[in-house]
C-alpha cells in the first residue's frame, strides 16, 4: 500500500503547446504502455455519487472531471465546476454510451463513466507499487525531461522528487515535486496517455 504524504491538491492542466519534437517520446511511452499491462482503464462505476449538473461545484465534480478525462476527453479541465466544458462532455459521453443526452449526470450516467476517485497524492516519504510504477515511468521518459529517479525501488526520495520536479517543468505545471492531480493529469503525448493512465489507474481510490 502506498503511503501518501499530505500536500495541497491540484488542479488539472489546460492544453500546452511544446515547440521540440515529441515524436521519440512517443514512440518510447507507446512501448512503455506495453510492459506495464496494469496500467489500463479505470474500473467502471461510481456508487453513491449525487446527481448533478450544470452549475454544480465541489469535489464530486472533480470526481466527474476525472471519469471524463479517463474517457480519454481531455477537454475537461479539474476545477470543480460543472461548467459548459464540462457539460459539453457530459452529454457527447451519453450520446455514445446510449444514455439519455440531457447533461445530467444520475446513477445511470455514474454507472456507465470510469472510476473517477483520485490517485494517491505522492511526496517525500510516500512508498509502495504505485511509487514503483511511477519511477519507471520517470526513468523511462527522462531523455525528455532531463531527470532520472535513480532506481526503481519503491521509495519516493529526494532523487524521485527531482524527478517530478523535472517532469513538472517539462509540463509547464507547477514544479513542487509532488505528484497530485495536475501532475497526473498531464499528457505525455503519446496515443492520449497521460502520467496516470502510464503510471495505472488501478491505484485510483474508489
Amino acid at each position: 500500500m502506498a503511503v501518501v504524504a499530505p500536500a495541497a491538491s491540484q488542479a488539472a492542466p489546460g492544453p500546452t503547446t511544446r515547440s521540440a519534437s515529441l515524436a521519440p517520446f512517443a514512440q518510447a511511452s507507446a512501448g512503455l504502455l506495453q510492459v506495464l499491462p496494469t496500467a489500463g482503464a479505470a474500473s467502471f462505476g461510481n456508487p453513491g455519487q449525487p446527481t448533478i449538473s450544470a452549475g454544480s461545484t465541489g469535489s464530486v465534480v472533480r470526481r466527474l472531471q476525472r471519469a471524463l478525462r479517463r474517457t480519454a476527453d481531455t477537454t475537461v479541465t479539474l476545477d470543480g465546476v460543472f461548467g459548459p466544458i464540462t457539460r459539453r462532455s457530459v452529454i457527447n459521453y451519453q450520446l455514445g454510451a446510449g444514455l439519455p443526452a440531457d447533461g445530467v449526470v444520475g446513477p445511470r450516467t455514474w454507472a456507465a463513466l470510469p472510476n473517477g476517485g483520485p490517485m494517491p497524492l505522492l511526496s517525500q516519504g510516500a512508498r509502495g507499487a504505485v511509487v514503483q510504477s511511477l519511477q519507471t515511468i520517470l526513468t523511462r521518459g527522462a531523455f525528455q525531461w532531463g531527470v532520472s529517479p535513480h532506481g526503481i525501488d519503491g521509495i519516493f526520495g529526494p532523487a524521485t522528487a527531482a524527478s517530478v520536479r523535472a517532469f513538472q517543468r517539462w509540463a509547464t505545471i507547477p514544479t513542487d515535486g509532488v505528484v497530485g492531480d495536475q501532475s497526473w493529469a498531464s499528457s505525455l503525448h503519446a496515443a492520449n496517455a497521460t502520467l496516470e493512465s502510464a503510471v495505472g489507474l488501478q491505484f485510483a481510490r474508489p
